[in-house]
């Protein structure tokens, strides 16, 4: 038993304990009075008391169940028909009726929530589905031409097309039905699929790729990774005018992409992954959505891989993928 709780529970009752005393006092003050021997009042009254104390522990220790209930309840805010303690008085009862129409009311809002983000996700879903269809098309076309003009449209449309997939990772990213599937892949191969995506932005830019990675095994999410390098990549391509990109994977299976382009200022730099902010080059250039590295650091949260960034003013920026984790895990 709780000692300090207990001394609680008795302040609690204190009014009750101080009336009791008082009648005491008052029926021994009457026999006095009238020349009654006192005991006929000192026996029966530590009688009542040690009656009193016993079901005093009783209640205390049904209070005590019911406080710690409601101390689970408020520590994790769960909070549910089955989890509300038994009432153990009228004020009791009326506020667990009232916390009981507040859980209703909470389930009917969660409901009707669910019920409108997962319409929101099927919209989004048939709305991405859907435009891959002309952007299908339009590649099509484009293959058959080989222009300056064809690589710039088809540099634009990979764009919209990466766009439309951000679309849905940024709505999935929390929910339930996330279909990550763990497996083992080829780094070199999973990059070199991504940098082929980006092709075309690299012969128009006039940028050149160094990409030596050896033929490595880790643990992750082919699509959700393909969607974190590709990002990287994006940005790199975003900011760099001249000179060359390049990614390599060290002894300790940290992949670096790595550019030569404007950098990002010091005091921005803590702040790149956090959501929505653009920092300097974001105002300076208006190119910047927020969003990317901010997915980026989640997806890379939630496959158990690390990401950190280093860069210069004018110098260039690395990204510095941790794909050890997992496998180390595994282990």
């Amino acid at each position: 038993m709780n000692i300090k709780k207990f001394f609680s529970y008795i302040r609690y009752k204190r009014t009750l304990i101080i009336f009791s005393l008082l009648f005491i006092i008052i029926f021994s003050v009457s026999f006095m009075l009238y020349g009654l021997p006192i005991a006929a009042v000192i026996y029966p009254s530590l009688l009542c008391i040690a009656i009193a104390a016993v079901v005093s522990v009783i209640q205390f220790r049904h209070t005590a169940a019911s406080i710690s209930a409601c101390s689970k309840i408020e520590g994790f805010l769960d909070v549910t028909r089955d989890t509300l303690p038994e009432p153990d008085g009228v004020i009791a009862e009326n506020l667990r009726n009232i916390a009981l129409l507040l859980c209703d009311e909470a389930e009917n809002r969660e409901n009707i929530f669910n019920r409108k983000y997962a319409n929101m996700i099927d919209y989004y879903t048939a709305w991405a589905h859907q435009i891959k269809t002309p952007i299908a098309a339009m590649r099509l076309i484009l293959q058959n031409e080989d222009s300056n003009a064809s690589r710039q449209l088809t540099v634009e449309l990979n764009r919209i097309e990466h766009y439309a997939e951000m679309v849905m990772i940024y709505l999935r990213l929390d929910s339930d039905s996330t279909d990550y599937v763990f497996a083992e892949h080829d780094i070199s191969d999973l990059v070199k699929e991504c940098v082929k995506s980006f092709s075309s932005e690299f012969i128009i830019k006039g940028l050149s790729i160094k990409c030596n990675i050896p033929h490595t095994a880790v643990l992750t999410d082919k699509k959700w990774l393909m969607f974190v390098i590709e990002q990287l990549l994006s940005n790199a391509l975003k900011y760099t005018e001249r000179g060359e990109i390049s990614i390599s994977l060290n002894e300790k299976d940290i992949l670096s992409v790595s550019d030569s382009g404007i950098g990002i200022a010091p005091d921005d730099l803590p702040r790149i992954f956090e959501k929505g902010f653009t920092g300097k080059n974001g105002r300076e250039y208006m190119r910047a959505s927020g969003l990317g590295l901010y997915l980026c650091r989640m997806i890379c949260n939630n496959l158990g891989h690390g990401i950190s960034a280093e860069s210069d003013v004018g110098v260039g920026t690395s990204i510095k993928l941790d794909l050890s984790r997992k496998k180390l895990e595994i282990e």
